[in-house]
């Protein structure tokens, strides 16, 4: 049962309370997660760093997310994410205040790392939202709680270095960061206070196993496994990165080392979703309970073209823009801004659209406008006027947010109690992105990253094809036994 009140944003009560408690979860763990970036400079001259110790620092800030994003999915959908995202908000202040206060690159490292935790917070929203609104608001509820959230990323752009100035000195950069980190705590307790998991009356569907994801085919226990490869393949280019091949900051011993645990780690989940799953290949599950992991699948294929490439754009346009136009830092990075600033509108707008007209269709329209967009991208050069190359910058963007709307509008949709999990695969596909993204990017020249990606949305369009429009109901099994059918769109 969904509150079927009226939806006015305005409102700050029933399930509108719940989405903007959400989104300012959300937005808070944004900010805390990229509050590094804006700061980047006073961190380096005040902790002695070099160039290649700072890409490092933005390197492992990504990183933890992509286990973290599975892991806190599978967490919200056994305890709930009421109490998930408060822990996560509480917990997370830790490594923050720990890099507010670091003396050395090792502390300043450690701290990185472990705040890529905070980045898996997007997850628990996902699932929240979900059960408070009906199937024909949700793409839009779902677009606004992933963008207004998001929008932390350029709010701490904005913000964070004018905190440091207020502050002065050159530990002006620490109270800020430090100021992040008590937002977080303090909210922790809001959020707790003020959000129930579902509307009164509801039941809260839990997974029957915390182990693995479930499956309903033998096919799709083959294809889970595959699409676990991706994830663990991104981790392994990330200890590449930090290795004497890249920037030097692990010995051979220590990567290969990372090599052995990660193959090991995937042994183990091989072994866990066997545990789970192995029924389906004795007998065969009721078609009532079945669900088609593809649609999981061709929803991460997507994710990793839109999140993962507004990751990596994110973090090079201010370059893209000041090496293309000579422009000043201050100039390049407040041209690039408009991207992000996207954020606000696009992405609801991609699940508004979603709900009004059908999930394939919009995904289909949404993801060629990306290729097209990427391709204008790489065709952009220093004989381009300025405010042409920001329309492309933003024109592009619409069509990545709005993608990332869309494609959330459709993930509560598969299959309600497990809806953290896939959400969690979703969203670690977009950080898989990312990195491999700016792996490339590293490599080629900026034309040829645009292209690459470019790329990515049409395989992405391909895959959409074989994408079935979610319709009817789905059914989930109530303690007693009894079942409960969900719509997830017009009968």
């Amino acid at each position: 049962m969904t509150d079927t009140g009226k939806f006015n944003i305005f409102s700050m009560t029933g399930k509108m309370k719940i989405l903007h408690f959400s989104w300012f979860a959300f937005f808070i763990t944004f900010v805390v997660w990229f509050n590094f970036a804006p700061l980047l400079q006073a961190v380096k001259e005040s902790l002695g760093l070099t160039t290649a110790e700072i890409k490092t620092l933005l390197i492992l800030n990504v990183a933890f997310t992509i286990p973290a994003r599975v892991i806190i999915g599978m967490l919200t959908d056994k305890y709930g994410p009421r109490i998930v995202y408060s822990a996560l908000l509480a917990i997370c202040s830790i490594p923050c205040f720990v890099f507010a206060f670091a003396d050395s690159f090792v502390q300043a490292a450690i701290a990185r790392f472990a705040l890529g935790l905070i980045g898996a917070g997007f997850v628990v929203g996902i699932r929240l939202v979900s059960e408070w609104f009906p199937h024909n608001e949700l793409g839009t509820a779902e677009g606004i709680y992933g963008g207004w959230g998001n929008f932390g990323s350029a709010a701490a752009a904005f913000t964070l270095p004018t905190v440091a100035v207020m502050f002065g000195g050159e530990d002006g950069w620490r109270y800020a960061m430090a100021i992040t980190g008590a937002m977080s705590l303090i909210f922790s307790y809001i959020f707790y206070i003020n959000v129930t998991d579902t509307p009164k009356g509801a039941t809260y569907f839990k997974p029957k196993n915390l182990g693995a994801m479930e499956v309903t085919s033998k096919g799709d226990f083959f294809l889970l496994l595959l699409m676990k490869l991706p994830m663990y393949g991104a981790l392994a280019l990330l200890a590449w990165k930090l290795s004497p091949s890249g920037v030097s900051m692990l010995s051979s011993e220590m990567v290969n080392g990372i090599y052995v645990l990660l193959t090991l780690i995937y042994c183990y989940e091989i072994s866990q979703a066997w545990k789970v799953n192995k029924t389906v290949f004795k007998e065969p599950v009721p078609e009532i309970h079945q669900y088609k992991f593809k649609q999981v699948a061709i929803l991460n294929v997507l994710y990793f073209a839109t999140f993962g490439s507004e990751l990596a754009v994110v973090s090079m346009l201010p370059l893209f823009f000041s090496d293309t136009f000579e422009l000043t830092p201050v100039m390049a990075g407040m041209v690039a801004s408009a991207y992000a600033f996207m954020n606000l509108m696009s992405r609801p707008g991609g699940g508004w659209i979603s709900d009004k007209f059908g999930r394939k269709p919009t995904l289909l329209i949404l993801t060629a406008g990306l290729a097209a967009g990427y391709f204008l991208m790489g065709q952009v050069d220093g004989s381009w006027p300025v405010w042409l190359a920001v329309a492309a910058a933003m024109a592009c963007s619409f069509f990545v947010q709005s993608g990332e709307g869309a494609v959330f509008a459709t993930v509560p949709l598969i299959k309600r109690r497990m809806t953290g999990q896939i959400a969690g695969m979703t969203g670690a596909y977009g950080n898989v992105g990312a990195v491999c993204y700016l792996t490339i990017l590293s490599l080629v020249d900026y034309s040829t990253f645009f292209y690459v990606i470019a790329a990515t949305a049409v395989i992405g369009f391909v895959t959409l094809l074989m994408m079935e429009e979610p319709s009817g109901q789905i059914a989930e099994i109530n303690e007693d036994g009894s079942v409960t059918m969900i719509d997830v769109a017009k009968s």
